[in-house]
């Protein structure tokens, strides 16, 4: 794989890489002209286009800017006020006032920087890292924990088998599974959309072709989801329309079929799991009279109880992956979700086998389930944050709105800290946020908000003091990801817009104007850097993860030579990865990180909690068997995007070309929208009672009855001028309720939301996302 050579006297070819994907930078007369797909990649995402469009235009923020408001104390404004065009000394010298002020005035939790969201791929210039360095020397601040993909499935399974995050790793491939499994049912579905995307970044998209091969060999695919589209269609799966959210339903009547009829594996639950002894009362219904039969499971999921009793036989008498999209951790009592899943796998008894067991979101990024090398790629130092100060991730609001108030996560009382100043890198809240007119209203509480942030999304709209950020194509980096085959050397390929700068440059500034806690000195930048510059932090981090390759097998070049090259790719094992082997094969000698040592099909720990201590059915509050229905009998499903990642580049042609009337579509059954009024195309509203949003309807039969579906990320705009509460742009966060997971996990349930639907009868008002705020110039 050698780089493209260049006309006599232009700039040769260069990387960059990005979430999804890895691309070649064209120039002509010095400047990126041109973005292909790497060479290596034989399934580059088209989202990588967008990124050159991009380095400029309206949306851009090209100078450090403070709210016009926010000296006089209105908060209200946010979103929809002026800003004012400051210098970078007079914008650090007002966030480090404000620091110490809170600081002083109320202690380090009263910071949060949480931060959370993708921001860019790289190992250095990753915005959330170098935040939390900054703010673990300044003193420490409250954080978040876990994530809002799988928030409930990252607090359940340790409990269960083991971290979220170890098992990804350890991930079974679908090498594996071509090899040693003959059939997949996917909970969730296995939408190929989701595999554009890996954290970190990769050199390969592999999914589709990894997907196909399985089929190819005989393996055959059920895809239980609301969307037949959830399956690729090359996958010619058996498609079971389940409703939303009873996903735990469906799996109880499974296994109430299998062990009824005695096909479940007591060996294996006798070697390798503990607690079925009290699990099987409730399966069987000896203990609330209600046995979990196809007919009792039929009545909830609307799938025949015929289909379910062929499905669980098929499953006992083929060798079956049982996979769960990540979608299903988001929604109430998601943490049942996957705890059930586990517990249906060792019922067949296939945890530990060449591609049977569980899968935790196979497809759900590019390299879960991919045949890859592990290198835990070296990344920027942290530290440690001297407060313990934390919320559950996606109790942003809960916290705002109610400080001092108690909560429980994982079996802890703890109680919310009194935040005064937000301060966020990488991120977009008012994007992954359920709920966003709650959220909007929390925020007023908030006394500063500064934010870090390359373009005027929803965001850095309502922040007090925006610094501009640098883009992946504005600064080098070293970009990999654990879970990928490829190091790659990511090139700058523009300059800097307007006065935008790195982050770590940003922070190394504000960090020679504050002085850390205990301390009597006049500033850490020195700290902060390690008196290091970016190109010798790129050359430390490189020889880390050149160490690291060497202890396990891979033999790295030199810096030098792979800034050369731009690329290192690893050779992953011949021997297809199958999850939890060495446990499957051993347990004894290989025990799994819980109490027991075993599955915790029932877990002694959350039952201590005050839990059940074992999977169980809860129905949600809002579901297509809720009472609520009766008002809005349509239930939302706020899907991942196909265009863009989450929220990013939105603005972009390759997003917007995916619109109708400029809105975020959405797609329902005929059927329902012929009760409505609708046609193909209609401008369309979605509400209920937390909100509305604007949208177009397009008509598909792969709709399940009942089910309206939508893509997340359309930047938030609300109509200030007619209803504050619709966002006109379509984004589904306008009408998602922000209730947590359980108490287990507090975990984002974006998944629970009912909703109606209506032929919009007036003219639409304009979309103005795109449209950057109002900007004085001193």
């Amino acid at each position: 794989m050698n780089k493209s050579t260049p006309s006599s006297g232009e700039k040769p070819d260069t990387l960059t890489a990005s979430h999804w994907g890895t691309y070649r930078v064209a120039y002509e007369n010095g400047l990126p002209s041109r973005l292909t797909g790497f060479e290596a990649d034989p399934d580059p995402s088209p989202i990588g286009t967008a990124m050159l469009e991009t380095l400029g235009g309206p949306c851009r923020v090209g100078a450090p800017m403070l709210r016009k408001g926010w000296r006089d104390g209105d908060r209200t404004l946010r979103g929809r006020d002026e800003f004012i065009e400051v210098s970078w000394d007079e914008a650090l010298d007002l966030v480090a006032c404000e620091l110490d002020r809170v600081r002083t005035d109320h202690g380090h939790e009263a910071i949060y920087a949480g931060s959370y969201g993708w921001a860019s791929a790289g190992r250095f210039h990753h915005a959330q890292s170098q935040l939390r360095r900054f703010m673990n020397l300044f003193g420490g601040c409250t954080v978040s924990k876990d994530s809002y993909s799988y928030a409930a499935a990252e607090v359940i399974l340790p409990h269960i088998v083991g971290s979220m995050s170890k098992l990804l790793l350890e991930h079974t491939s679908w090498k594996a599974i071509a090899e040693g499994a003959k059939l997949v049912v996917a909970f969730g579905g296995l939408a190929l959309r989701n595999a554009q995307m890996n954290p970190g970044g990769t050199g390969s998209h592999s999914q589709r072709a990894d997907m196909l091969a399985a089929r190819q060999t005989g393996v055959e695919f059920v895809n239980i989801s609301p969307a037949a589209g959830d399956a690729t269609a090359e996958l010619g799966a058996e498609w079971l329309p389940i409703r939303p959210n009873t996903d735990i339903a469906l799996m109880l009547a499974l296994a109430h079929t299998i062990v009824s009829e005695g096909r479940h594996d007591t060996a294996f639950m006798a070697s390798h799991c503990t607690g079925f002894e009290q699990f099987l009362p409730y399966l069987m219904g000896t203990s609330d009279s209600i046995p979990k039969t196809a007919d009792w499971a039929s009545e909830i999921t609307g799938i025949s109880a015929e289909k379910i009793v062929a499905l669980a036989r098929r499953m006992a008498s083929t060798p079956t992956m049982i996979n769960a999209s990540w979608s299903l951790t988001r929604q109430q009592n998601g943490e049942q979700a996957y705890w059930m899943l586990v517990v249906l796998a060792a019922i067949l008894g296939g945890i530990g086998k060449k591609g049977t067991g569980f899968g935790l979101g196979l497809g759900a990024v590019n390299s879960v389930g991919s045949h890859r090398a592990h290198l835990p790629a070296a990344a920027l130092p942290t530290g440690r944050n001297p407060v313990d100060s934390f919320i559950p991730v996606a109790r942003i609001a809960d916290m705002l709105l109610n400080p001092g108030a108690p909560f429980e996560y994982n079996g802890q009382s703890l109680h919310y800290p009194d935040i005064k100043l937000v301060y966020w890198a990488g991120g977009n809240p008012f994007h992954h946020h359920q709920d966003l007119n709650r959220l909007r209203k929390a925020w007023e509480r908030i006394e500063t908000v500064v934010v870090h942030e390359p373009f005027w999304t929803p965001l850095a709209r309502r922040a007090d003091i925006v610094l501009p950020a640098t883009l992946g194509l504005e600064r080098n980096d070293l970009a990999a990801s654990p879970r990928d085959n490829f190091l790659i050397a990511s090139q700058r390929a523009a300059e800097p817009f307007g006065q935008a700068r790195n982050d770590h440059a940003i922070f190394a500034d504000l960090a020679g104007r504050l002085r850390p806690s205990g301390s009597n000195g006049t500033g850490f930048t020195d700290t902060f850097t390690e008196g290091r510059d970016e190109a010798e932090w790129f050359r430390a981090l490189y020889q880390e993860t050149r160490q690291r390759g060497l202890a396990r097998g891979h033999v790295l070049p030199d810096y030098e030579t792979f800034l050369e090259t731009g690329f290192f790719q690893l050779v992953p094992e011949d021997a297809p990865t199958t999850m939890l082997q060495a446990f499957g094969d051993d347990p004894a000698a290989n025990p799994l990180p819980t109490p027991s040592g075993r599955i915790e099909i029932f877990s002694e720990t959350l039952e201590s909690f005050g839990l059940p201590g074992h999977p169980v059915w809860i129905e949600p509050d809002e579901w297509l068997g809720a009472p609520l229905s009766t008002s809005y009998p349509l239930h939302l499903i706020s899907h991942q995007p196909e265009r863009r990642l989450h929220s990013q580049l939105d603005h972009g042609a390759h997003s917007r070309a995916g619109k109708l009337h400029d809105r975020e579509p959405c797609k329902m059954n005929p059927q329902d929208a012929s009760a409505r009024g609708i046609g193909e195309g209609d401008m369309v509203r979605l509400y209920n009672g937390r909100g509305s949003c604007i949208s177009a309807a397009i008509l598909d039969e792969g709709v399940r009855q009942g089910v309206v579906m939508i893509a997340t990320g359309a930047w938030y705009d609300p109509d200030w001028e007619t209803d504050p509460d619709c966002c006109k742009h379509g984004n589904p966060n306008t009408l998602t309720a922000d209730l947590p997971t359980s108490r287990i996990a507090q975990g984002p349930s974006a998944q629970t939301c009912l909703i109606e639907a209506e032929r919009l009868a007036t003219s639409a008002p304009p979309v103005t996302a795109f449209t950057p705020p109002g900007v004085i110039k001193k």
